[in-house]
């Protein structure tokens, strides 16, 4: 019968024990479900907003798109020539073409920018329904289309409902685009459009009169014959498509979607696993912490009949629902976080990628659950070396060892994180995987393993030299022999210190590189007294060579520099990099920051300069011809004279001059100037006088700033845009400090005995509560060292190695010495005050009744 109830009473006995450890140290265990729940929360969160933005920016180019399956597109936003129309007409498999006008413009209220649609309304309705607009009257009856004196009408305007807010039917509305002004009346709404974008929709005929697009489009919708092989049919369209059109896809159009924001995405997903990782390490301090502490009862245990196998399920079960309640709190947390986020930054998370969409939160349980198991599995891993070391102890060693479980004479074994670390340098110089720096990560996650692993090492020669000092005071004698003695206790001490540590400095010391390289980048780019920006220019818009002259003349300018940038398609599932006008004389003050060598053109050629991260895109070098899908220009027939520093364009940029831009194109209009003041001019009196000679049909659109102004909103959108990473340094300083104060709290409180013997030896307790002080300010000061030393290098690799691998641009190291001064600081206080607390509380127990386990 007694054998029968045997494994009854050994779980019971199990699960006392779990229960009982809980109840002495919650801490330590709370603070390791928490390092879950966070890392599972903002891994989470990170996903949900990013699946959202994705999803509503979807809907927003499908609305603009229409349902067309294939599509030709204007390389630049000037357009292509409309004789493509026909001919594409008339190739077989092709059902119908609807030509499209698509512009962007100004409107009457200030700021606002709407998506021109200039439609053909008889051949739209058949490609792209979708696009066709409504009469407001007709929307609570069952009519498909606008009544024919609507959709004829040149100065009828159909609009979204994004745009139609604010406005009624019959209402007048100016737009401004290509250098003109006319004014539509709205007539109706776009009920397939929906509220993600602000859409204008059109006749083409008017569009291209009024709006300054005359013979030319930017867009031919296609739809196909049915049983048509698409790929057959893309590929003979492709053959005949000139330089300035590209067959676009829906897979590609996709892919382009996809690449707008995937390395910010991927990044901060990334960031936010790492998160998680440490939150593994601080579940394998708490684990190891328990096991070490319990390392007689599990003893016991064996002795009364449980297997190894026993103890280590039982461990490992601890681990399981740490890691199952920090999951499931962090996927609660996660979709909070989500929805704040969404609310608060946007889509992007500040990143700039989406404009101002402030997407609805799309939630499905896949993600929650596959976070939930990551959650799952890193406490299960966190576990699984304390689970071995307690299976593995012998019962009558452990039974009447109570000390550390490594010999304080043996040299703790470096190799093992020699081998990490020399695994994590090797990824460090491993190339982007499909355009995502995972091996940098994967050298991150190395690296913070390996600087882990060496700590029992790292300990041991740090202390080294106090070992044999003197310090003339019983409490650094005891508290360095403690150390010295309990080798693997203050490895563990030390790793959840070290892995917080480590992640946070490293982003502190890329965030910081990052904005001093901007700032200095600002300084550069930014050397004029004044500048002037036309908003929503478009292509053909902006200011026109008698503009230019009436602004150059404006009293107190003694010289202007006049720019004008416009996009380029290099491909159709990219996005496009900026095309930037700049005037004539080369690298004078003001011209793009060189990197490296520059190289004169020869004759026959173009001369270009490439950004930073159009050279990482492309392949780009200095001395290379290379060819841009612009009308009329030769293949290969630009040269690469210089790549130039540009923070502002993380998808390339390609600047040429300006008589060459006006030769390619024959847009002789600008859209931005710099602006040097005559000597003692005032700045204020001067903008004034600019802004009051800019033509009338580009009044409220135009923007006269100080260089500091710009300066200052730049570094404003650079801090939005790492918001989340502020936020992820917040919490793993947070995280960090916390997993200190558990760590030292439950080794304190768990030497109770070791006080009560000091104190029959006659160490009495304000003695022992100094040596606690120390010992946690000793093991404080090795983790922060440990931890910062351990972070710089890793900062490194995201300086180096991410940052490059996933944005394209390459910026220098710059420490942030009084945040690192603050959280060393910070890290020894915290253990030192948590021991002194802990301390206190241990020592007030009668020291007969501390040590009655030892009668």
């Amino acid at each position: 019968m007694s054998n029968a109830r045997a494994p009854e009473q050994r779980g019971l006995a199990a699960r006392w024990m779990i229960l009982g450890e809980w109840r002495a140290h919650p801490m330590r265990v709370i603070t390791a479900a928490v390092a879950i729940a966070v890392g599972v929360a903002l891994g989470l969160a990170v996903h949900l907003v990013n699946a959202s933005a994705l999803s509503e920016f979807s809907k927003a180019v499908s609305a603009v798109n229409g349902e067309a399956e294939l599509q030709v597109r204007s390389t630049t936003t000037r357009g292509f020539a409309e004789g493509l129309y026909p001919e594409l007409s008339r190739m077989d498999d092709v059902a119908a073409v609807s030509p499209v006008v698509e512009l962007e413009a100004g409107t009457d209220r200030p700021g606002e920018t709407l998506t021109v649609l200039g439609l053909d309304v008889l051949r739209a309705a058949y490609v792209t329904p979708s696009l066709i607009g409504r009469p407001l009257a007709a929307e609570a009856s069952e009519a498909r289309g606008p009544t024919l004196e609507a959709a004829f009408d040149e100065r009828a305007v159909f609009l979204s409902p994004a745009a139609l807010q604010g406005r009624a039917v019959g209402q007048e509305i100016e737009l401004s685009a290509g250098g003109r002004r006319a004014v539509f009346k709205v007539a109706g709404v776009l009920p397939g459009v929906g509220d993600e974008r602000k859409v204008a929709v059109l006749d083409i005929a008017a569009a291209q009169w009024k709006l300054g697009a005359l013979g030319r489009l930017q867009r031919l919708d296609l739809k196909l014959a049915g049983g048509a092989d698409v790929a057959r049919v893309a590929e003979r369209l492709r053959a005949v498509l000139p330089n300035d059109a590209q067959l676009v896809t829906q897979t590609s159009e996709a892919r382009r979607s996809d690449s707008l924001s995937r390395a910010y995405r991927v990044n901060l997903e990334m960031l936010a696993l790492m998160a998680l990782l440490t939150g593994g390490f601080l579940v394998y301090s708490a684990q190891s912490l328990s096991v070490a502490r319990r390392r007689p009862q599990f003893a016991l245990l064996r002795v009364l009949g449980v297997r190894r196998r026993g103890l280590l399920a039982q461990v490992l079960a601890e681990g399981v629902v740490v890691g199952l309640a920090g999951g499931l709190i962090g996927i609660g947390l996660g979709v909070a976080l989500a929805n704040g986020a969404l609310a608060l930054l946007g889509g992007d998370l500040g990143g700039g990628y989406f404009g101002e969409s402030a997407p609805q939160l799309a939630f499905s349980p896949g993600p929650a659950l596959l976070f939930l198991a990551l959650g799952l599995a890193t406490a299960i891993v966190g576990s699984l070396a304390p689970a071995r070391e307690a299976a593995r102890a012998q019962p009558a060693v452990a039974l009447k060892n109570d000390g550390d479980a490594v010999d304080p004479r043996a040299t703790p074994a470096i190799w093992p994180s020699i081998l990490l670390l020399s695994a994590g340098a090797g990824a460090a110089f491993g190339p982007a995987i499909g355009g995502v720096p995972l091996l940098g990560y994967a050298a991150m996650a190395l690296l913070l393993a390996g600087g882990v692993a060496a700590m029992p090492w790292l300990a041991r020669v740090l202390l080294s030299d106090l070992k044999g000092r003197s310090f003339g005071s019983v409490a650094p004698e005891l508290a360095v022999k403690r150390l010295w003695g309990a080798p693997s206790q203050a490895a563990v001490a030390l790793c959840g210190v070290v892995a917080s540590t480590s992640l946070m400095v490293a982003m502190a010391v890329m965030v910081s590189s990052f904005r001093g390289s901007v700032e200095d980048w600002l300084a550069q780019v930014l050397p004029a007294d004044l500048y002037l920006r036309i908003e929503a220019a478009g292509t053909g818009g902006g200011l026109d060579p008698q503009d230019q002259a009436r602004l150059a003349a404006t009293p107190g300018v003694a010289r202007i520099a006049f720019m004008r940038t416009t996009t380029l398609r290099m491909s159709a599932d990219a996005p496009p990099l900026a095309l930037i006008a700049r005037p004539e004389g080369g690298l004078d003050a003001g011209a793009p920051p060189m990197i490296g060598r520059t190289a004169t053109a020869p004759p026959g050629t173009i001369p270009v300069y490439v950004s930073e991260p159009a050279a990482w895109l492309y392949g780009w070098k200095v001395g290379q011809r290379i060819g841009l899908p612009i009308a009329g220009a030769p293949p290969q027939g630009f040269f690469v004279t210089g790549v130039w520093r540009d923070y502002a364009r993380q998808h390339g940029a390609v600047t040429l001059e300006s008589h060459d831009y006006t030769a390619l194109t024959g847009d002789r209009s600008r859209s931005e100037a710099s602006v040097t003041l005559a000597p003692g001019a005032d700045r204020k009196a001067v903008a004034a006088r600019l802004e009051a000679n800019v033509p009338q049909r580009l009044a409220g659109r135009v923007t006269v700033a100080e260089p500091r102004a710009l300066r200052d909103m730049a570094l404003r959108l650079f801090d939005r845009s790492f918001a989340v990473t502020y936020a992820l340094e917040a919490i793993a300083i947070v995280v960090g400090l916390a997993g200190v104060a558990a760590t030292v709290s439950a080794q304190t409180l768990a030497r109770t005995k070791e006080f009560g013997m000091l104190r029959h030896l006659g160490v009495t307790r304000r003695q022992i509560v100094a040596m606690l002080a120390t010992e946690g300010a000793l093991l404080g000061a090795v983790g922060g060292l440990a931890g910062i030393g351990l972070g710089l290098i890793m900062s490194q690799v995201l300086i180096h190695v991410v940052n490059p691998q996933s944005f394209h641009w390459t910026m220098e190291t710059r420490l942030p010495w009084g945040l690192l001064a603050g959280v060393a600081a910070a890290l020894v206080a915290s253990a030192a005050g948590t021991a002194l607390l802990a301390g206190r509380r241990a020592v007030s127990a009668d020291a007969v009744r501390a040590v009655r386990e030892d009668w």
